[in-house]
């Protein structure tokens, strides 16, 4: 099969689900990353074009390390809109790499980039498949031939915009992986060091390894990556990601 992670910015698969597309990998899968924003404003003192330039790179090289295609959308940060320009971008990267299976951003997650990537995500999975729907490439990517399976990941901190916890249908293991989606994450040098100037703490890599042994929790495991499939009408119902990997339902935490 085919997985496709579709998130706003480069850093956010590997903190929400590189683990999951590790272990899909040592499966026999194909991986690919994408991401609908560039990265531009991922700086506090690197002009737009050259933090760009240096976080495609570092997506690169992180997806590289899972044998990953990585597609970008191109759209500068906080200029995420849904209009038919960026769903052409987002729907011919659905086309051109045929998933069976989607992950985008919970739709609820705390900042605009992240919700409208969720959105766009969701409209792709569908638009795609339609014959007559452009999307303007030259050359165009095919048709999907059926609507992919969807999995939203759990927002920032398992709480959406409104502060609520979500969460998640079900737990992936991801215990026996967390060391190469540490060495994923820590790709992605230029954020690390931008958070650290913008918070005064080192916490780039133990934020991602807490919200991860939160997760796992949940369902028992040390570590643990948490979905929500979307089951609208016209897609597909089956579970077929628990059916692949170690996965457990979630049950709910206890109040403290």
């Amino acid at each position: 099969m085919k997985i496709l992670a579709i998130t706003a910015h480069p850093d956010d698969a590997e903190f929400q689900c590189a683990g999951t597309l590790i272990l899909l990998e040592k499966l026999g899968h194909k991986i690919a990353i994408a991401t609908i924003n560039n990265g531009s404003c991922g700086s506090a003192d690197k002009r737009p074009k050259e933090i760009t330039a240096i976080r495609n790179k570092e997506a690169r090289q992180a997806a590289k390390l899972v044998g990953a295609d990585y597609f970008c959308a191109g759209i500068n940060d906080l200029e995420s809109v849904f209009d038919n320009a960026t769903r052409r971008k987002v729907c011919e990267i659905v086309r051109a790499f045929a998933p069976d299976i989607i992950f985008a951003t919970h739709p609820g997650d705390y900042m605009s980039d992240h919700e409208i990537g969720s959105r766009l995500a969701r409209d792709a999975t569908f638009t795609a498949t339609l014959p007559n729907y452009s999307t303007g490439a030259s050359p165009a990517s095919p048709k999907l031939v059926k609507i992919p399976y969807l999995y939203y990941l759990l927002p920032t901190e398992g709480r959406d915009h409104f502060g609520a916890e979500v969460t998640p249908d079900f737990v992936v293991n991801i215990g026996d992986v967390i060391a190469k989606k540490t060495k994923m994450l820590a790709c992605h040098a230029s954020q690390r060091e931008w958070l650290r100037k913008e918070h005064g703490m080192d916490e780039y890599v133990e934020f991602m390894k807490r919200d991860a042994a939160r997760v796992g929790a949940m369902s028992g495991f040390e570590y643990g990556e948490g979905f929500i499939q979307h089951r609208g009408h016209a897609y597909p119902r089956e579970n077929v990601l628990a059916r692949l990997l170690p996965a457990k339902p979630a049950g709910k935490r206890k109040s403290k």
